[in-house]
């Protein structure tokens, strides 16, 4: 009989001790539900929202996991069993599941989909044709709504929604300002990604960087809320607008944290703030992807892959990605 390793949820985590929390479990495989695919997991997503559902809070943007569940995210795998007829066996198919060698999901709720078979590389459908190149696209073009000259802010500009975000918004004429944390990432973001301005918010005033900005700003992609954002709305142009993506600096408390001390700006400069939350534009993904793809094919669109091997070394990944101590998107490989 085949075993089924997978990560349970344990408890809620005290900060990033993930280890205390969560624990390495394994069962034999059971039979599928009428409806059910199972997917063998080829790799894993690391992704810093996910942090909140593993906390007790309810007023997060899905309902916490319960304890004793299966730790849940974005998996990449092949179908290897299926009682869904339009599902078949075989086809390389990218959604929510488990964090699993096996993923058991129902297709409509999993929000799964069938991914192109054909890339030289398929990791590149969790990176740029991925869920965090979705985000930045609709974030920077939709909610952020650049325009063309416009003066950009990204904040975790070096991680994977970040880094994707700098270049979509380079990719519509913005100007770019990044802010990541360390020299080395300051430079990938100048050197590799072509930002304007890079910011390390670990050694230098952000609040007086970007107040170097004639005009102001003109829209902020946030990831990161916090002492961030209070950084960034003095600094922005009158009727500016602030697409808030994440809030990775709340994401490891289990009550909420205090608004922003600078509020007074959101009038005194007539700023939207609007946050967005990707799976509720899941159904648009036929009409981003072209424009993904194009970019991608033309090396404008680009994403440092950053692989762990070994279900077993999940947690190592995790803590990598949300202590900001990887360059690009984190993954776990799990199986060829």
């Amino acid at each position: 009989m085949i075993e089924n390793r997978y990560w349970q949820l344990d408890r809620h985590p005290s900060g990033s001790d993930f280890a205390a929390a969560l624990s390495l479990r394994s069962e034999p495989l059971a039979a599928l539900g009428e409806g059910e695919v199972r997917v063998k997991v080829g790799w894993l997503s690391m992704d810093a929202g996910t942090r909140m559902w593993m906390s007790p809070r309810t007023d997060g943007y899905q309902p916490p996991l319960p304890l004793g569940a299966k730790m849940a995210g974005l998996v990449l795998g092949r179908i290897s069993e299926s009682r869904d007829a339009a599902w078949p066996v075989g086809t390389l198919v990218r959604g929510f599941g488990q964090w699993a060698d096996h993923a058991v999901v129902t297709p409509a709720l999993a929000g799964l989909e069938a991914v192109d078979d054909g890339l030289p590389d398929v990791r590149h459908h969790f990176g740029a044709l991925g869920m965090n190149a979705w985000t930045a696209y609709v974030g920077v073009k939709e909610v952020a709504a650049i325009k063309p000259g416009e003066w950009l802010v990204v904040s975790a500009a070096a991680g994977a929604t970040g880094s994707l975000a700098c270049q979509v918004g380079r990719n519509l004429g913005a100007r770019v300002i990044g802010i990541a944390g360390g020299p080395d990432k300051c430079r990938y973001l100048v050197e590799q990604l072509g930002v304007d301005m890079a910011i390390d918010y670990k050694s230098e005033d952000v609040a007086a960087r970007l107040a170097t900005v004639e005009g102001g700003v003109h829209a902020y992609f946030d990831n990161v809320g916090g002492p961030l954002l209070d950084a960034v709305l003095p600094n922005m142009a009158h009727y500016g607008r602030v697409a808030v993506c994440g809030m990775v600096a709340a994401y490891d408390h289990d009550a909420p944290l205090p608004g922003p001390a600078r509020f007074d700006q959101v009038l005194m400069r007539r700023l939207r703030i609007e946050g967005f939350f990707i799976p509720d534009f899941l159904h648009r993904g036929a009409e981003f992807l072209p424009v993904l793809r194009d970019w991608s094919d033309g090396g404008t669109l680009t994403v440092n892959l950053d692989e762990t091997a070994g279900l077993e070394n999940t947690l190592v990944a995790y803590e990598r990605m949300l202590l900001g101590k990887a360059l690009g998107k984190v993954i776990v490989k799990v199986a060829d």
